[in-house]
């Protein structure tokens, strides 16, 4: 890996055009620098998108194999794992959006919008679980009655149309292909025949800029994806705020009917509960989603100062925060154990058979 960025590093350094007629033809340095591109982010990608489809394979089988889970919350969260494993066969390709490449344009519209589908796709699950479970919380006496177990296919599908309709945008002439020229968008792209000379076939310089304008992104990052962060943390902050004060009416019980020793005793297990709750909800949120908003504003930041070249930084952050975000559905499967007991069970089988194996070898 250190191997592939340092010469990355050289190769971004000694980047040179060769002028022909006609056009630009790249340089073996250039195309050098690009292949340790892709490298780079699939030496980070392909390990960390292998393991989000495992896990989030294990979770659905545990899910599937539990008769007692087989209701309508649970149903929820099986369409959010299965947004996050399309998020983690898709990871690899996300940062690649950051890559000027020669692709036809039918290729180009799909290498950009589905990923940006599947990604939006997995949000709008994500804030669905969470405002399920926060409903669960707050206001449990109304819980079964919501619109959302009512209408289970009507919600399925606000989940996932939306974020299609969204990513599809661009296909539909929202987008920068009539821009200004791009004919250096690619160093190695020749100079393209006008807008309406364009097929299907043809090869053309792609880059997320051509397929997605700057107020797309704008509206994006901050219409969609940070207000719905910032609404899974405000719930969350919620949730602990209730916890806090349900912790505390327990503690006044406890003192109400014990003395002494036993209702300090309880009264600090009861602390040392949710301090580790705190813990774990405050750690989960640092590693899982402020990777993420770092990456969110360091695009931004390059948009603003329009640059076109593509920086180490830039890429690592793509594919550390991205996967960092897809990380959060594992965790809160991982978490319940009524989720992973079959696969557990399963270990355990296994690991007693590998056992019973090697001890009949050692006896004969």
């Amino acid at each position: 890996m250190l191997g592939d960025v340092v010469r990355l590093i050289l190769g971004s350094c000694l980047l040179e055009c060769v002028q022909m007629e006609g056009g630009l033809l790249i340089s073996p340095v250039m195309t050098h620098a690009l292949i340790s591109m892709e490298n780079l982010i699939y030496i980070i990608t392909v390990p960390l998108s292998t393991s989000i489809i495992l896990a989030n394979l294990v979770i659905i089988l545990g899910i599937s194999c539990n008769r007692q889970l087989h209701n309508t919350p649970n149903y929820f969260f099986l369409s959010l794992l299965v947004a996050d494993m399309c998020t983690g066969v898709a990871l690899p390709f996300i940062p690649l959006m950051g890559l000027n490449r020669e692709l036809s344009f039918s290729s180009c519209l799909v290498a950009h919008i589905f990923p940006n589908f599947l990604f939006l796709a997995f949000l709008s699950n994500l804030v669905m679980v969470h405002y399920e479970r926060y409903i669960c919380i707050v206001d449990p006496l109304h819980y079964n009655t919501l619109w959302m177990h009512r209408h289970f296919s009507l919600a399925l599908l606000i989940v996932w149309a939306p974020p299609l309709l969204f990513a599809s945008l661009p296909a539909f002439g929202w987008s920068n292909w009539s821009g200004p020229d791009w004919n250096d968008c690619c160093e190695s792209a020749a100079k393209f025949p006008p807008l309406s000379n364009w097929t299907a076939n043809l090869t053309l310089c792609c880059s997320y800029r051509r397929v997605f304008p700057n107020a797309f992104i704008y509206l994006e990052v901050y219409g969609l994806v940070l207000p719905a962060i910032l609404f899974i943390a405000g719930m969350t902050g919620r949730v602990l705020w209730i916890t806090r004060g349900q912790m505390k009416d327990i503690c006044r019980l406890h003192r109400a009917v014990e003395r002494g020793n036993q209702a300090s005793d309880q009264k600090q297990r009861l602390n040392l509960r949710y301090t580790r709750c705190l813990v774990a909800v405050s750690l989960t949120f640092l590693a899982c989603w402020v990777p993420y908003l770092i990456y969110m504003h360091v695009c931004i930041a390059f948009l603003i100062i329009d640059t076109k070249q593509n920086s180490i930084t830039h890429i690592v952050l793509s594919c550390i925060g991205i996967g960092s975000m897809a990380v959060v559905p594992m965790v809160l499967g991982l978490a319940n154990k009524q989720y992973t007991e079959p696969a557990f069970k399963l270990l355990q089988k296994l690991r007693d058979r590998w056992r019973a194996r090697g001890s009949d070898e050692t006896a004969i």
